[in-house]
């Protein structure tokens, strides 16, 4: 089960990163505008228009794996079985006493004031 829950975690990750480099490299619609008066735009690598086509379906489908690895992330989280007591209760159940006894004041060491 560690071993499902580690690849979809690292899928969800992948997708994000991949999500925010492509996100980075897409312009806004004000660049359009610039495009049209001949700033160099169709000498780019996806030419004049093939880039907003081929950025924002790959941004749609890494959104699509980013959700659908949240939310395996979600559903694998809530099957664990149910326990009967607290995380709290079981960390003050998990800490020892102490054995030893704590020291009295008088045992410490005093500093000398200056």
């Amino acid at each position: 089960m560690n071993v499902v829950l580690t690849i979809i975690l690292t899928v969800q990750m992948l997708a994000a990163l991949g999500m925010v480099g492509l996100i980075l490299v897409q312009h806004g619609k004000g660049a359009d505008m610039g495009a049209a008066f001949g700033s160099g735009g169709s000498g780019s690598l996806f030419g004049a228009s093939g880039s907003a086509n081929f950025l924002s379906r790959a941004t749609a489908i890494l959104a699509t794996v980013f959700f659908a690895a949240t939310l395996a992330l979600a559903y694998f989280g809530n099957l664990r079985p149910a326990s009967s007591s607290s995380v709290l209760e079981t960390a003050v159940q998990a800490v020892p006493a102490a054995s030893a006894p704590v020291a009295a004041a008088s045992d410490t060491a005093q500093i000398p004031a200056k």
